[in-house]
């Protein structure tokens, strides 16, 4: 699959790995091929953030996301079904972080100290953005996978960096018509 990305795409994931270590995680998340999204210029993907309006709103980006990791990866839909049933998630949070430390429920953190020299792990979550990107590839018959491919695979996942970027404005629908018009035929961004 990835003899068929292109450099731009090449470069979110490598940029994702980058995130990763930074951030100190065990793994590489969605949340690192968002962020290393973000981070590009002159590509399709770049220009369908900046033509959406999330170039410019990358800490309050960051900011949701940090919410959804302190939640736990729960999007707002799950703490709303878990209120539905009588469970507080804000009430299960402050009694964690309050027992163990803020930024007890986020996961793939490292517990500090050495440093890997093997290559860093993909999450599920990420390894799935990749398969489903290759899929939309070939359902708009493109023979490559760009970085707008990985953009519209993260759109379309369910969970709270969707739900983030929903927020923000950047749903598949917006991100499609920014990049192929309406009728879904050629691309406008190029």
């Amino acid at each position: 699959m990835f003899e068929r990305f292109t450099k731009d795409a090449r470069a979110v994931v490598e940029g994702a790995v980058l995130h990763s270590e930074r951030a100190g995680a065990e793994t590489v998340e969605e949340e690192h091929m968002l962020l290393a999204l973000l981070d590009r210029e002159g590509s399709r993907g770049s220009f369908a953030l900046t033509s959406l309006g999330l170039a410019g709103r990358r800490d309050s980006v960051e900011r949701d996301l940090a919410q959804a990791r302190r939640r736990g990866g729960l999007s707002r839909a799950d703490a709303d079904a878990l209120s539905g049933l009588g469970i507080d998630l804000s009430e299960i949070v402050s009694r964690v972080e309050e027992a163990h430390g803020e930024g007890a429920l986020e996961s793939g953190k490292r517990d500090g100290g050495t440093r890997r020299a093997r290559r860093r792990p993909f999450a599920q979550g990420a390894k799935d953005v990749l398969t489903q990107s290759l899929r939309i590839a070939l359902a708009r018959r493109d023979r490559f996978i760009g970085d707008e491919h990985l953009l519209m695979a993260l759109t379309v996942r369910p969970g709270a960096l969707a739900e983030v970027l929903a927020d923000h404005g950047v749903t598949y629908e917006a991100v499609t018509r920014v990049l192929y018009g309406d009728g879904g035929g050629a691309a406008k961004a190029g």
